[in-house]
């Protein structure tokens, strides 16, 4: 069962569209291959299980998907409860459709949201929320669009979880290979992580968590932070 919310983000720099518009229908429906079968394992160096285990022991029962993708992680992840309810926020019409389609199963919830703006949800409402391979995508350094952490922080309740991932370009492990498709998927502007680098991620962690871990595998990173 899928409800939309009729929230419409403000203004949106077209940077940052351009990085959520090559995920149209056709793509997505090819995103889950080319991704977690593919530039995942083979060019990122990350194997698919690392984000699986992640949102295995990160889940709650009322959780937030930031940047939604396929739903591939959230249709193979294990919830706490039989029947979660999960919020989609996304500024891409096709990829909240797409998942919410997927996830049929369960009680959704569709945004149109702006993660460098504050989350059209109530303040500590979810007991999760997750940024899964989105701030690669969006434009700045980690300094500036790690606002996108705070936000999700700012839906969790005490107590609650956020976790997510990212791929990094700095402070980092990368293959030749890797560095090819990072410089050719920033140069479309599909990427926006050139300025990336792991020691910004971990300050905006810190800055927001008193409680985090933060793993590299790879050149991706995978954290997960306690919200106090």
């Amino acid at each position: 069962m899928s409800i939309d919310n009729d929230h419409q983000p403000g203004p949106v720099d077209q940077a940052v569209l351009d990085g959520a518009n090559p995920y149209h229908r056709r793509a997505l429906a090819f995103y889950d291959l080319l991704v977690f079968r593919g530039s995942a394992p083979l060019f990122w160096r990350c194997s698919p299980r690392n984000f699986l285990e992640m949102y295995r022991t990160s889940i709650g029962a009322k959780h937030l998907e930031i940047g939604v993708g396929t739903g591939y992680l959230l249709q193979r992840t294990r919830f706490p409860v039989s029947n979660p309810e999960i919020t989609l926020a996304d500024l891409n019409p096709s990829t909240l459709d797409f998942t919410a389609e997927r996830l049929a199963h369960f009680k959704t919830t569709k945004v149109v949201a702006n993660a460098l703006e504050p989350l059209p949800v109530p303040a500590e409402s979810h007991d999760s929320a997750a940024l899964s391979f989105l701030l690669h995508c969006i434009p700045g350094s980690l300094r500036e669009k790690g606002v996108a952490i705070r936000h999700a922080a700012a839906a969790v309740r005490p107590g609650g979880t956020v976790f997510g991932s990212t791929i990094l370009s700095q402070g980092v492990p990368v293959t030749g290979a890797g560095r090819w498709l990072m410089n050719d998927l920033n140069g479309k502007g599909v990427f926006h992580n050139d300025q990336d680098h792991l020691d910004d991620l971990r300050d905006q962690l810190k800055q927001n968590f008193d409680d985090f871990d933060l793993a590299v595998r790879g050149c991706v990173a995978l954290w997960r932070a306690r919200k106090s």
